[in-house]
Formats: C-alpha cells, structure tokens, sequence
C-alpha cells in the first residue's frame, strides 16, 4: 500500500494487486469481495456501485487503453454528524481497476483513521 497526493490536493492510499496473487478473476469479484465487507461491518453501509468504465465510454470519454475495466464501490462508514463539514468527506468510495495483468486498487483518505484502517486491512487482505 502506497499514499500518495494526487493532483497535489488529494490524499491517495493504492495498491496494486498482480492477478496471480489473489482468487479474485475480475473487478466484479472484488467489487462483490468489498460488499461483503461492507455488509458484515457493524456501522457502513452500502450505498451503489458505479460502473465508471461504462459511463466514460457511453459519454465517449477517454479511456487509457491500458485500463480494460474500472469500477466504485461507494459505501459510508458514518456513526456521527458533528458539523456540516463532514458531509463534504462523506460517503467513501473504493475504485478497482483492471489494467491487465494486474488490478489497482485506489480510496481517498478519510479523515477518520478507523475507516483508513478498514480499509487498508480489508484491500491488503486480497493478496
């Protein structure tokens, strides 16, 4: 697991995930992977899965073509509303990427370290 700031703002956590080191055949399979995670946890709560490769290629976006499939889980792990703000940081969302022969794995931080932890032990464990 690597961080990272992406365009100089966003706190990235990646991780890349080579196809012979895990069960796992497809984003489906880890998007599925995370559901469960997402389902047994006590306090998240699944909210959709957006499929971003079929949207980017239906509005005729660019697409690196490295990238053969990309998708979101978004969930929210929130117990507390203490101020407007949190709204801003609020839900979290998990992209898998299918880039061949491996699979990255990339979330925000989030401004809670138990979520960052969940996480990183739930990503770390599908090697």
């Amino acid at each position: 697991m690597k961080q990272t700031i992406f365009k100089e703002k966003y706190p990235i956590f990646s991780y890349d995930l080579a196809k012979s080191e895990t069960e796992k055949k497809s984003v489906d399979d880890i998007i599925a992977y995370y559901k469960e995670k997402i389902d047994a946890h006590p306090i998240a709560t699944y909210i959709a899965t957006f499929d971003h490769y079929a949207h980017t290629t239906s509005i005729k976006g660019v697409i690196n073509p490295e990238i053969k499939d990309v998708k979101n889980i978004i969930f929210c792990f929130g117990a507390e509303i203490p101020n407007s703000k949190v709204a801003a940081v609020r839900p979290r969302s998990i992209g898998v990427c299918d880039m061949g022969d491996t699979f990255v794995i990339d979330f925000m931080e989030a401004p809670n370290d138990k979520a960052n932890d969940f996480m990183e032990n739930w990503t770390k464990a599908l090697s």
